[in-house]
């Protein structure tokens, strides 16, 4: 086999395809791909439908989401507020504590916040942002909104069960525009 590499890792087109036909490669060995499970597990979907012939849309790698599994989790996608800022966006902020959600008040964890960095002019989300209890499963409501291209405004008006750990990144996206009711 005749496999382009870079640094050591293999080389990919965006369904996961190397240069020599009929060879695909996921996981750990691919050029710049985060060095993830669920990344992984992604790239095997996107190069099994593609040889299967199935439409399939490729991976946005700035939509990966990052999971710490520390005391407090933390759970992270898309930029930051200082990258943001140094791409030139302008941005809003909403940030939302963890001290003031009820389900943090029963489990006994209140370290942390949910912030959330959008585009000021048109509410993109930018990124999302969690230090907290179940940072690394709450992520995952901030990359399907971002995959679907929703705004604040969207997520502003997503009613989260109460009381749950969850109430905190609505607050959070409430946040945005000083519409938080619990903070």
């Amino acid at each position: 086999l005749r496999v382009e590499t870079e640094r050591g890792y293999i080389r990919t087109g965006q369904y996961m395809q190397t240069h020599e036909l009929g060879v695909y490669a996921i996981g750990d060995v691919v050029a710049g791909s985060p060095q993830l499970a669920h990344v992984a597990t992604a790239e095997g979907m996107v190069a099994a439908a593609h040889i299967a012939g199935r439409p399939v849309k490729p991976i946005n790698y700035r939509r990966v989401p990052g999971a710490t599994y520390t005391e407090p989790e933390i759970g992270s996608v898309g930029l930051t507020e200082a990258e943001a800022r140094a791409n030139g966006r302008a941005v809003r902020v909403g940030k939302f504590p963890f001290l003031a959600n009820s389900k943090a008040t029963i489990l006994g964890r209140h370290d942390g916040f949910v912030k959330v960095v959008a585009d000021e002019r048109y509410g993109e989300i930018l990124g999302v942002h969690i230090i907290g209890p179940h940072a690394t499963d709450l992520i995952a409501e901030a990359v399907a909104a971002m995959e679907a291209e929703a705004t604040v405004e969207t997520l502003m008006s997503t009613i989260h069960p109460h009381p749950t750990v969850s109430e905190a990144v609505g607050e959070a996206f409430n946040a945005v525009y000083g519409l938080a009711i619990n903070a």
